[in-house]
């Protein structure tokens, strides 16, 4: 059949029901991706495929074996994915084109974390704050406190104040959420660096290395404020440089690597 008679069997019924499935199934993997539940998935994935092969080669004492397993399978993934189940949920309630909102979910957080960052900086308070891009940081995550809160002024000032239990470690946040505080990040293993720089700084160094996010850095002896990328520091920023950096790293950039990744594929695919 060729393209001509597809697209002309095809309905807009199938059409609309392609789409509908291929965003939910988007959905579903942006959700699990960067966590220990996409191993999880993908071992199951094989457990069926070897159970099919094994009904193939009519290897019957496997096959009985394989087919028992996959029985429970349901069972396990409801019982090993219900947090992942249970936000999907809640963020389909809260939003049913949430993957199209992005950069709006960006942006609107831009305000409040620059005010809280140069807020902090005058009263000499030290801060870590991370942000995710493309690469998932839910193993990070899930070594902090989670939150899932709406970023806000008071909320992150009441998270690095000293006499709080959370103020030592990272902040992550995710689009337009604090997902966790008190996160523990690797530090920078660059013996190049100056012995000045701190603990937050070496961990927000450590992170820009191992993934591609970005992280603020707020110093609690000379308040000035840092940014993190791809293993590099820039220092010394004021409010309007700061706002300006985060909207170039994490809008800017972001939908420039995802149009080329998707060029890429179509060429790839060519």
């Amino acid at each position: 059949m060729s393209l001509a008679e597809l697209a002309e069997a095809l309905s807009w019924r199938d059409a609309l029901d392609i789409l509908v499935v291929a965003i939910i199934a988007y959905q579903l993997l942006l959700l699990i991706r960067g966590t220990r539940a996409a191993q999880v998935l993908l071992g199951i994935v094989v457990l069926v495929g070897v159970a099919l092969i094994a009904r193939a080669l009519e290897l019957r004492s496997l096959q009985s074996l394989l087919e028992q397993a996959v029985i429970f399978v349901p069972f396990a993934v409801i019982v090993l994915f219900q947090n992942q189940i249970r936000k999907a949920l809640v963020n389909f309630g809260r939003n049913p084109l949430y993957g199209f909102s992005a950069r709006e979910q960006v942006e609107s957080g831009f305000q409040q974390l620059v005010l809280a960052a140069t807020t902090m900086a005058k009263r000499r308070v030290g801060a870590l704050i991370v942000f995710e891009r493309h690469q998932g940081l839910r193993d990070f995550i899930e070594n902090g406190i989670q939150l899932d809160s709406v970023i806000s002024l008071d909320l992150l000032l009441t998270i690095f104040n000293p006499g709080t239990p959370l103020h030592d470690g990272a902040v992550i946040v995710q689009r337009d959420r604090i997902a966790a505080a008190a996160c523990f990040l690797p530090l920078s293993s660059n013996t190049e660096l100056s012995m000045q720089l701190g603990t937050r700084h070496r961990a927000a160094l450590g992170i820009s290395e191992e993934t591609d996010a970005v992280a603020l850095v707020v110093s609690e002896e000379s308040g000035r404020i840092s940014l993190a990328v791809n293993g590099s520091l820039d220092e010394g920023l004021d409010a309007d440089e700061l706002r300006s950096a985060l909207y170039r790293h994490l809008v800017t950039e972001t939908e420039e690597s995802t149009e080329q990744t998707e060029v890429a594929e179509v060429g790839g695919r060519t």
